[in-house]
């Protein structure tokens, strides 16, 4: 199924060109189902596939002409560290190469909110491709990622199916969120394609169960969390790194806080209204927050500042601390 060539697009943020094109199915074989098609049934199908020829099989394949310099994530990220020299290690080993860039799937495992999806739209930006999430804890059929027969009623392709053929990239991160968190019910195993998926041989060739195509899903990015690994099966964990991310220490908190603060304000045209920095109070409370939870206080500290006609955050503007949502454990 594969087939590259190359295409020089040098990326000045990081350094990582898109270097090839591959070929992610076989639009003879998209023919032949289109015309075994009868014109009074499967419009959706039929739909898919004209879609399937007009958009055409080839896709972008982020290639590495270097390790990119990755000190701003390493800074912004400091729990994530171990992750980021595996996919450091990564990158090294397909620079100046002809082969594609492969990581291994990983497991983010972690207690909820330390910032582990936040990781891997940075991974996505990294590397320069697209990036799709699939939340498993609302998952009650495997059909979410395999896509389900054409032969029910509101059938659809999957996530899988969705990144590669209607996104640009041949290796899109895909993340699949809170797998401990899988329902199965009595027909389905929702983890089921996952164990074609993680494995290199067998994801060249998976096929959805919509569409009924082979796809060249190989260069896929698998990141997926976790809060409790006693909910996956042995098979998927040992087709993963699994990685402990642990709650960043106070004194990191305050970074993660610090940096989060300035993505805001630089992401929006009202952040220049205000100061590059937090206050060191104001970083002494967002320090006792997880990192989902910093983002939302401080687009309420925002806020309220500028309705109280301030162009600077006080403790005053974040909200109240209570209970115990939102706060989190910590390494000294």
């Amino acid at each position: 199924m594969e087939s590259s060539r190359s295409l020089v697009t040098q990326s000045s943020v990081f350094q990582m060109p898109v270097a090839q094109m591959r070929r992610v199915f076989q639009p003879d074989e998209v023919e032949r189902k289109l015309a075994k098609l009868q014109d009074n049934e499967h419009d959706s199908l039929r739909n898919t596939y004209r879609r399937m020829l007009e958009r055409g099989p080839q896709r972008f394949s982020v290639k590495p002409s270097g390790v990119p310099n990755m000190a701003g994530l390493y800074h912004s990220l400091p729990n994530f560290t171990e992750v980021l020299d595996d996919v450091k290690r990564h990158v090294a080993l397909a620079q100046d190469s002809r082969d594609a860039l492969e990581v291994t799937p990983m497991l983010l495992l972690g207690p909820p909110g330390i910032g582990k999806t936040h990781f891997a739209r940075k991974l996505a930006e990294l590397l320069g491709t697209g990036m799709s999430l699939v939340p498993m804890s609302s998952m009650t059929a495997g059909w979410l990622l395999s896509g389900s027969s054409s032969q029910w009623k509101g059938a659809k392709p999957g996530k899988v199916f969705e990144a590669l053929v209607d996104g640009e990239y041949a290796n899109p991160v895909i993340v699949v969120d809170e797998i401990d968190k899988a329902s199965a019910d009595a027909q389905y195993d929702p983890l089921g394609a996952l164990y074609s998926l993680l494995e290199h041989d067998t994801a060249l060739n998976f096929t959805d169960e919509f569409a009924e195509v082979a796809i060249d899903a190989s260069q896929v990015i698998w990141v997926t969390t976790a809060n409790d690994e006693r909910g996956i099966p042995a098979p998927i964990l040992n087709r993963m790194n699994v990685f402990t991310v642990e709650a960043p220490t106070l004194e990191a908190a305050r970074l993660i806080a610090r940096e989060l603060y300035q993505s805001i304000r630089n992401d929006h045209d009202w952040g220049q209204r205000f100061g590059p920095k937090p206050g060191d109070d104001v970083l002494d409370q967002l320090c006792t927050l997880a990192p989902r939870d910093m983002r939302r206080a401080l687009m309420t500290g925002f806020g309220n500042a500028r309705l109280d006609g301030r162009c600077d955050m006080v403790v005053a503007d974040l909200p109240k601390p209570g209970g115990k949502k939102g706060n989190m454990g910590f390494v000294h």
